[in-house]
């Protein structure tokens, strides 16, 4: 633990993203690290690449809640409070919209081969699109706004995070499959392992929860750990090797967890 406390805290500020005039709600790297998206309440999302510099601005008519890349970094996606989903290439050239949503769009995220998107909203629902814009399914059965939606890494499954206190699994066409319980508070994001094994969930209730998720179809999902934190927990993801969890709180922290805590047998 020593070696790693060295390593976070050795870390400095090598740059700094200027250009925003409002509070910025997202921030995503490309899968091959060349570019940074950022959502901002200025009612833009921008291009920055990795040396820092702005490389262009998307505008929009209201705030920009959420930003993703596709797999292959070619499409950006970008959701509105107003309930719209803008698709842009790289070069800034707006390509669909996706519109049938009723209220904010709180998420969006691209499957793992980039044929689908999924989108989060108030509604209390989640909406899968094709990369064309059709609609192709809406996914219902959360009593509360759906605050993430995520596709495991081997694109079986999908997880979305409630104000409702669950979490919800559903198969890759939106089949429902299993609800995951025992959260106090609204669950404000989940993410997969890389392996696609393990779920974690964080919540209001300042809890990490880490679900077994192997074996979803054949039986309910296990809780195997949980993660207490001293304030709310609003975000979760593991390492791109899985080894570590990183969450981010209300109480101004980004802590880090290691893996060998809730390794699978």
């Amino acid at each position: 633990m020593e070696a790693l406390g060295n390593a976070v805290y050795s870390v400095r500020e090598s740059d700094r993203l200027e250009g925003h005039e409002g509070i910025v709600r997202q921030a995503r790297f490309s899968l091959d690290g060349q570019t940074i998206a950022t959502a901002s309440d200025d009612k833009t999302a921008k291009l920055w690449n990795s040396e820092g510099k702005a490389i262009l601005t998307l505008p929009h008519t209201d705030l920009v809640t959420d930003v993703s890349f596709s797999p292959n970094g070619k499409i950006i996606a970008t959701a509105t409070r107003d309930g719209t989903v803008k698709l842009w290439n790289l070069q800034g050239k707006f390509l669909r919209n996706l519109t049938e949503h009723e209220g904010n769009v709180r998420s969006v995220s691209f499957s793992p081969n980039g044929q689908t998107i999924a989108t989060a909203i108030d509604d209390n629902t989640v909406k899968l699109w094709s990369l064309d814009g059709r609609l192709i399914n809406t996914l219902k059965g959360h009593t509360g706004a759906v605050e993430k939606v995520t596709f495991s890494p081997n694109g079986q499954t999908i997880a979305t995070a409630s104000d409702d206190n669950t979490v919800k699994l559903w198969d890759a066409q939106g089949k429902f499959i299993s609800t995951l319980k025992g959260h106090k508070y609204r669950v404000l994001s989940v993410s997969f392992s890389p392996d696609s094994k393990i779920l974690a969930s964080a919540s209001n209730d300042c809890t990490v929860r880490l679900w077994d998720v192997r074996k979803i179809k054949q039986s309910a999902p296990s809780l195997i750990y949980k993660i207490i934190h001293p304030n709310i927990v609003i975000d979760v993801i593991f390492s791109p090797d899985g080894q570590t969890i990183a969450t981010a709180s209300n109480d101004k922290t980004v802590r880090l967890w290691s893996s060998r805590d809730y390794t699978l047998l």
